[in-house]
């Protein structure tokens, strides 16, 4: 008996053998047209990772320039020198034009470098909307929170209370990436005060003291404003 089994390994091995060639033959033509398209797709994917690597590259060089141009001009933005003005409009403008074709990470750093023109400017509602949009730009990146919290200065610079308290809560809602969350908090109860909002006012600051209570500056402040309006 095992020697019939032996006997049939070669035959079967030869079948199986024959079975494949028959297979590759026949569909030979089907088979290679797949292999170039997979080796197409496959060179299609390197040479799109590469571009795009390579205009991230490069949106992030113009950014750098934009911001050291930024850095030369700031001390001249608000003095009377016409022509320091006529070069920080021309900034803004490049700036604009690239936040229209950039996206992502690049993009927020120009929103924010523009924000920044216009806070040294005193911009305030130009500010705070370019603020905003560098905030949304930025996606969940550290740039976010900073942005939204800049946006709520520039809109406490208005006037607009209920704004500056949205777009803080929105700052904090980042969690550790935002290291200025107890002084935002702090300043949702201190613009609740303003308004003579007393419970809500004590509601932020009790929100400060439950999250971050080892916090040195603003915990401390809270628990005092929190003692005052209690009295």
């Amino acid at each position: 008996m095992a020697a019939t089994d032996e006997a049939k390994k070669p035959g079967e091995e030869v079948t199986l053998n024959q079975r494949i060639y028959d297979f590759l033959q026949k569909n030979r033509r089907t088979l290679f047209i797949s292999l170039i398209a997979i080796v197409v797709i496959l060179a299609a994917l390197i040479i799109t990772v590469t571009v795009r690597e390579r205009m991230q590259a490069n949106a992030i060089s113009q950014v750098d320039a934009f911001n050291r141009r930024y850095e030369e001009l700031q001390p001249h933005i608000n003095t009377a020198d016409m022509m320091r003005q006529a070069e920080t409009a021309i900034l803004l403008i490049e700036l604009s034009e690239f936040q229209n074709r950039a996206s992502g990470f690049p993009s927020a750093r120009a929103f924010a470098i523009s924000a920044n023109i216009l806070t040294d400017m005193r911009s305030w509602p130009e500010a705070e909307e370019a603020w905003s949009n560098a905030a949304r730009a930025a996606g969940r990146t550290y740039l976010a929170p900073i942005s939204l919290f800049n946006a709520a200065v520039a809109a406490e610079e208005q006037g607009n209370i209920q704004g500056a308290i949205d777009h803080y809560t929105r700052a904090i809602a980042f969690g550790d990436i935002f290291h200025f969350a107890p002084r935002a908090q702090f300043s949702i109860g201190r613009l609740e005060e303003q308004r003579n909002n007393r419970d809500a006012a004590l509601a932020a600051y009790r929100v400060l003291l439950a999250r971050w209570p080892h916090d040195s500056i603003w915990a401390n402040l809270a628990q005092n404003r929190i003692i005052i309006l209690a009295e």
